[in-house]
Order: structure tokens, then sequence, then C-alpha cells
């Protein structure tokens, strides 16, 4: 648990958007220990419903202005205000620029899966943080907290488009920082590597991943003390610890920058 008296977290309304399941659900727990207003906005969740943690949730389609704005409206209608926001909901489609062997066509990049990636990774992340931003300039403050990812910064074999948009997350965070800063708004960015599974990882999800790196399934696995220098893949609370701690007046001097958080394996 997160010491919640040290970051003064209790009480702040946060947004996690995908916080009904993986990272973003952790992120939101995390949130929770400290004493925060959790909302989490999410496709799969009943709006006005709670968890037995005191959760709120909302529904949230991040890829539709509309379903954005009716969140943010209903946030601040039941809570008065929003803090911080998460910007977590992502989608990763392993796909290739061109299926070289020609066998799996449908692990090609297409229009219908590149549109989906950019859909929720990149322009979800801008409907939702300007319609947040509009409720922070009302206040004078406000943090945004972007998941990209080791992707967006290295690039990935068979993940171009993925990493395309994590790309463009790391692009927002900088010139939105540089727009927001004078307004006491920070937006921050966290880049997760290799991580403890999330129980989201399909086998579909494994088997475009190991077609596009021209492995077996079973190869996909790694030597994490060869390739991570820390030895171990990154914990769920590795990551819930780092955005905790930047939504809080801890970091207030933290803004316009992609921290990774790879155990040593990046070199961005």
């Amino acid at each position: 648990m997160v010491n919640s008296s040290w970051l003064g977290l209790e009480n702040k309304v946060i947004i996690v958007t995908g916080g009904a399941s993986g990272i973003g659900k952790h992120i939101a727990r995390t949130l929770k220990d400290t004493g925060a207003q959790v909302v989490v906005g999410d496709l799969n969740a009943e709006t006005g419903s709670q968890d037995e943690e005191g959760i709120y949730y909302v529904q949230l389609d991040v890829t539709k202005k509309a379903s954005v704005e009716q969140l943010v409206d209903h946030v601040v209608a039941k809570f008065g205000t929003i803090d911080g926001l998460v910007n977590n909901a992502g989608i990763n489609l392993p796909r290739l620029l061109v299926d070289f062997k020609g066998e799996k066509p449908e692990y090609e990049l297409d229009e219908k899966a590149f549109d989906l990636m950019i859909g929720v990774n990149q322009k979800g992340v801008f409907f939702m943080t300007q319609a947040v931003v509009r409720e922070f300039l009302k206040k004078g403050s406000g943090v945004v907290v972007n998941t990209s990812s080791e992707a967006g910064m290295e690039g990935s074999n068979g993940q171009s488009c993925y990493s395309a948009t994590k790309a463009a997350v790391n692009g927002f965070t900088r010139s939105w920082a540089k727009e927001l800063g004078s307004h006491h708004i920070r937006v921050v960015a966290v880049a997760p590597g290799i991580n403890e599974k999330t129980g989201l990882t399909t086998d579909a999800y494994n088997e475009a991943l190991a077609y596009t790196r021209n492995i077996t399934v079973d190869q996909l696995g790694t030597d994490y003390a060869k390739a991570i220098p820390l030895g171990r893949p990154g914990r769920l609370d590795d990551i819930g610890n780092l955005v905790t701690y930047l939504l809080s007046d801890r970091a207030d001097y933290i803004t316009g920058t992609t921290i990774n958080i790879t155990g040593g394996k990046s070199r961005g």
C-alpha cells in the first residue's frame, strides 16, 4: 500500500480509463488505497455501479466524443470536480506491415485494425484529455498521466501501428505540457515494458504476435535475467505506484516527459 498521508491524494477525484481490468484496474486500486475518489471509465462498466472497494464506474467508449463528454459531465455533477486523469485505455493488435510468408493474411495490417488502434490509443487520449482539461482550466490545476509503452519509444517487431500510436501519446504529452504549464496543469506519461501477466493476454494475441515475429508461441517467453537488467518483469505494483506518485503534488515539477518503467531494458 502507498502511504496516503505522504502523497496527499485523499478525496482527490481521479478518472482512470480502461480501469475495469489489467493494468488500469491495478492503477485504480492503488489510487483508492491512498484515499482518492476513483472513477473508472470503461466499455465494460455499468454507470453508477461501485465495487467492494468503493471505486465508481461509468460506461465509456473513448473513441466516441459524446461518450467522453457524458462521462465528464456525470463525474462533475456527482463529485463536483476532477483532479486527475489517467489515460490508460488501449488496444494492441500485432500486425505485420506485409505478410512476407503469405500464410496468414489476417495478421497483415489492414485499415480496420489500423483505425481501431488509432481510435482507442490516439483519438481516445485526445478526446479524454480535451474534455477533462476544460474542467481543469476552471479550477486552475490538474494532472494528466498517459499510459504509453516501451514500444512507443523504441518500436516493436510486429507492432508498428501500436508503436506509432504510443509514439503519438509521447508527442501529445510533450506538447500539451508546454501548452498547459502556465495554467498549472501537468501532463506526463509512463512507458511500461515487459510486465507480469494481467489475464488480458489471449491465445489469439499470442498466436498473432508469434506469427509476426516468425517464432512459435512457446518461444514468446524470454529469460528476463538476460533481457532486463533488474532480472525480472515489471510488477503491476511498480506501475501503479509510479502513476500514483505522478498524480500527487510530490511530483509537481515533473511534466512533459515519458518515464520508462522497464527495469533498465529500454534505452530511451
